[in-house]
Parts: C-alpha cells; sequence; structure tokens
C-alpha cells in the first residue's frame, strides 16, 4: 500500500512531504506510548498517534517509520513538522480517532505484522 492510498481512506491532510506520497508502507502501529512503538513497530511502517511531541520524530527516525498520522485532530506544532522535513518524514493528520483509523487501515489490507 502506499502513503497516497493511506491518505485517501483516512481523508487526511497532508502536512510534510506531499512529494513523497508514493512510498511504499508495509505495517501500521497506534500508539500514544513511544515505549510501545520502540518494542513492536517494522520497517517502513506507519505510525498513528495523537502524541505532539519532539520524540514521536525521534521514535520514527530510529525505526524507518516512513509515515506519521496525527490522530483525532491533533496538529504538531513547527517545530516539529520542521525536524520531520529534515528527515523525509510524511505526515498526516486525520480527524478520527486512533481506534478507527486504524480499524480503517486494517480494513484495506494494511496489518500489524506478526510477532
Amino acid at each position: 500500500m502506499t502513503v497516497k492510498e493511506v491518505l485517501e481512506i483516512l481523508g487526511a491532510k497532508v502536512l510534510v512531504g506531499e512529494e513523497l506520497l508514493d512510498k511504499e508502507v508495509r505495517t501500521a502501529c497506534g500508539s500514544d506510548m513511544m515505549s510501545d512503538v520502540l518494542a513492536f513497530s517494522k520497517d517502513h511502517s506507519i505510525l498513528l498517534t495523537g502524541l505532539c511531541n519532539p520524540q514521536v520524530i525521534r521514535t520514527a527516525e530510529m525505526l524507518d517509520i516512513v509515515c506519521l498520522i496525527f490522530v483525532r485532530g491533533k496538529t504538531p506544532d513547527e517545530t516539529i513538522l520542521e525536524m520531520a522535513r529534515e528527515r523525509n518524514l510524511i505526515v498526516l493528520a486525520t480527524g478520527h480517532r486512533m481506534f478507527t483509523a486504524c480499524g480503517l487501515l486494517y480494513q484495506a489490507g494494511l496489518h500489524g505484522g506478526a510477532f
């Protein structure tokens, strides 16, 4: 699945990385706890979160996460968006709650992967 398909499924808005929407994603992880993301996320993944702080960008960078999706209508500040630009991360925002956003992506065929 591409990030562009994810964007359409969630009715999301691109905040950073519009030129990168053709990137492929293989799995998704939804969490506001970065320790869980570090433990369970996989490469070429999407991270869905409502946590708007620089730690999200640092976590994404460490795990080769392709796209961050801020849920529940959250919008990160410009500092976070600039950090994402510098790291070539795609950042989207959706009004869906995390549970709904994860469910929509799962229903469309994007899974979390087996452990």
